[in-house]
């Protein structure tokens, strides 16, 4: 990606749920360190798995939008690219 794909709303609102997810990891550490249960351990885990996949997501819909407007398409090109990613992202 170029340092044009991201509007700076976007990039703040990546940058904010990056640090989000790192708050996450750090209190997981600290919870392996104070003792806590595996349970409660495994259930935070799921929760940054799922930031982590909803941040990955953020990105691949910039990323094909950006790589759209290069290529010159237009809003209805934005949205078949979106609704393709869509898709993608509930198979996998």
């Amino acid at each position: 990606m170029n340092e044009n794909t991201f509007s700076e709303q976007a990039r703040q609102d990546l940058l904010r749920r990056l640090r989000r997810i790192e708050g996450q990891a750090r209190g997981v550490q600290h919870m392996v360190d104070d003792g806590r249960d595996c349970s409660e351990i495994i259930s935070q885990l799921a929760s940054i798995r799922a930031a982590t996949y909803s941040a990955g997501a953020y990105v691949l819909k910039h990323y094909a939008k950006a790589c759209a407007a290069r290529f010159g398409e237009g809003s209805a090109g934005d949205r078949s690219i979106e609704d393709l990613i869509d898709l993608m992202l509930r198979v996998s």
